[in-house]
């Protein structure tokens, strides 16, 4: 990991850059494969499948049969994992339900808004080095609650051409409608035109690596509403002198390790604990199973050291981190001032995992400083808020004049016809 010492605020852009490529380097390559999925459908879907899983499936949807030999090929610890991480997320995005909002604005005039579910949503969940049945649960809970009535899932195949059996289990625990072994670009292609296979949905959602990030953005352009730009994985530690640099080390690597392009930074007020994470971060290093992967991260990651808590939460605002660990005396100071973060682990005892995995919060999270603007995933995430309105007599009486006026000046006579009209029958 790259060490740097008080950086100046005109470097802070260059010493926070993301190690991910520009959208021009890829978005031709996203282009193509939606073009080709929009004209020939299924059969751009089979070519690509085997073209980026090298496998040639005969039916990209999962049969009733796989996901019963998946549901019994679980483990009963593992289920009863899942299931506690279930019911957890469940608690917390049940609490976000709101109930109608009823006002009469003037005397005669009555307001509501109500949420309605999105009917059709799809959920895209990574597989290839670790295939992330957590991200079904963080999906596909919060859709049900929500009431979405279809739920289209899509994941790549394995070289088997399977699904893992976690995904499976997870997905039929959670009400998931329909699950399609498709992935990248071309899955999110055929959930915004839809195929034979693919149903079209309204929104989709779910992270992904670069290709399946701009595939989304592109979607958008087609009329698909999507949760986010969620890409790759990263994470930003705040340490004072009184943090526990082993626990730091291994909060940084259980991010290093999600995928080459993750990025980890921690910013600290001590150099004394930026030299010993170094150093367990080294250590704990050459005992993970994915130490070829985190260890290309953590080549693109930074120990920043800076003077004082202010300069400290004026960078972390500045870079918007996807999920944000403070480890400090002053946690106040940091819970109070960040701005910009998708998710905030607070103390020695929260680490990040606890929020990807099973404390309840979704780990759905805006990356690549999209957290200045963007919410993670949750409950509203998977609805969308209708207003309706009622008058009275009355209460044309009491606001028609105000119309009337205010659509003589802007020229709209139509509009104001349409309260005149009422008002000469009422009077």
């Amino acid at each position: 990991m790259q060490i740097i010492y008080n950086p100046e605020q005109s470097q802070w852009a260059e010493v926070l850059k993301r190690p991910t490529q520009t959208v021009d380097d890829i978005e031709a390559t996203v282009d193509e494969i939606f073009n080709e999925v929009r004209q020939e459908g299924d059969i751009a879907i089979k070519k690509y499948t085997f073209q980026f899983d090298q496998v040639d499936l005969e039916t990209n949807i999962v049969s009733a049969e796989e996901i019963q030999l998946a549901v019994d090929s679980v483990s009963e610890d593992l289920i009863k994992a899942i299931t506690q991480a279930k019911q957890n997320i469940e608690t917390f995005h049940s609490a976000q339900k709101t109930s109608r909002v009823k006002v009469e604005t003037t005397n005669g005039v009555v307001c509501w808004q109500e949420k309605r579910p999105i009917e059709k949503v799809g959920l895209y969940i990574p597989g290839g080095t670790a295939p992330l049945f957590s991200t079904v649960l963080m999906l596909a809970v919060p859709a049900q609650i929500a009431g979405c009535k279809e739920i289209v899932l899509c994941s790549p195949p394995n070289k088997e051409g399977q699904l893992a059996n976690e995904i499976l289990f997870a997905a039929q625990l959670c009400g998931v409608t329909k699950i399609i072994k498709v992935g990248g670009i071309q899955a999110i292609a055929g959930l915004t035109f839809g195929t034979e296979i693919i149903p079209k949905v309204y929104k989709i959602f779910g992270p992904g690596n670069q290709f399946v990030t701009v595939a989304k953005q592109l979607a958008t352009k087609f009329g698909v509403a999507i949760d986010m730009p969620a890409g790759p994985s990263e994470l930003l530690v705040v340490a004072d002198e009184t943090a526990n640099p082993s626990y730091i080390a291994s909060d940084l690597l259980s991010q290093a390790e999600h995928g080459t392009d993750s990025q980890v930074i921690l910013v600290s007020t001590s150099k004394e604990v930026i030299k010993k994470v170094s150093e367990e971060v080294e250590e704990q290093l050459e005992v993970l199973p994915r130490k070829a992967i985190a260890e290309k991260a953590i080549a693109n990651s930074k120990l920043i050291f800076v003077e004082n808590d202010n300069l400290a939460l004026e960078l972390i605002n500045e870079y918007g981190p996807e999920h944000f660990i403070v480890c400090t005396k002053n946690e106040d100071f940091y819970i109070n001032g960040i701005a910009n973060a998708g998710s905030v682990f607070i103390g020695d005892y929260t680490p990040e995992s606890a929020g990807d995995y099973a404390s309840g919060t979704n780990h759905t999270l805006p990356t690549n400083g999209f957290s200045k603007a963007y919410s993670g995933v949750n409950l509203d995430s998977f609805q969308k808020s209708m207003t309706f309105q009622k008058i009275s007599k009355e209460g044309l009486l009491n606001i028609g004049n105000t119309i009337e006026q205010m659509a003589e000046a802007e020229g709209l006579q139509a509009h104001k016809n349409a309260v005149s009209i009422r008002l000469k029958d009422i009077e």
